[in-house]
C-alpha cells in the first residue's frame, strides 16, 4: 500500500509495534516516515513506548538511528493524568491499557492533524475518540 496522509502538516505517531518495525526497516512503516517527512510532518512516539520496544535482542545502533529521527514525547503528569481520563472515558483499566492511553494522549496533544500507526488500532481508536486517525501496521 503506498502510505496517504491527510494532509501536509500536522502529526504521525507510532506506537510500539510502529517503531519496531521502523527499527527493522519494514517496508510499509519506513514508507509512512518517508511521506512523514516529505510533508514536514512531525513524527512523534511516547517515552513509555520505548519500555515496550527495548529488549535484549532488539538491535541498538538501529534503534538509536531510528530515535534521532522521531521525537520521543515525555510522560509529563498532564499527560499522564489526561491518559488516565482516556481510560476512565473509554471504561478501561489501565493495568492493561496504560501504555496506549499514554501514547493517546500524547497524540492528542499534538499538533493535528494526526495520524497514528498502531497495531492496536481498536484500543487506539477507543481512546482517541475518533480524534485521530488510526492506521494498523
Amino acid at each position: 500500500m503506498t502510505p496517504s496522509l491527510p494532509t501536509s502538516g500536522g502529526t504521525l505517531v507510532v506506537d510500539s509495534e510502529g517503531l519496531s518495525k521502523a527499527v527493522l526497516r519494514d517496508r510499509e512503516v519506513t514508507g509512512w516516515l518517508a511521506v512523514a517527512q516529505a510533508d514536514d510532518m512531525r513524527v512523534v512516539t511516547s517515552a513509555a513506548t520505548l519500555v515496550e520496544v527495548v529488549h535484549p535482542r532488539t538491535n541498538r545502533p538501529a534503534l538509536e538511528w531510528t530515535l534521532s529521527r522521531i521525537i520521543v514525547e515525555p510522560v509529563s503528569e498532564p499527560i499522564a493524568r489526561h491518559a488516565a481520563a482516556l481510560l476512565a472515558g473509554a471504561g478501561l483499566h489501565g493495568h492493561k491499557y496504560a501504555i496506549d492511553a499514554i501514547l493517546c494522549a500524547t497524540a492528542l496533544a499534538a499538533p493535528g492533524p494526526v495520524t497514528a500507526l498502531t497495531s492496536d488500532p481498536e484500543d487506539l481508536t477507543a481512546l482517541c475518540g475518533g480524534r485521530v486517525t488510526v492506521i494498523k501496521v
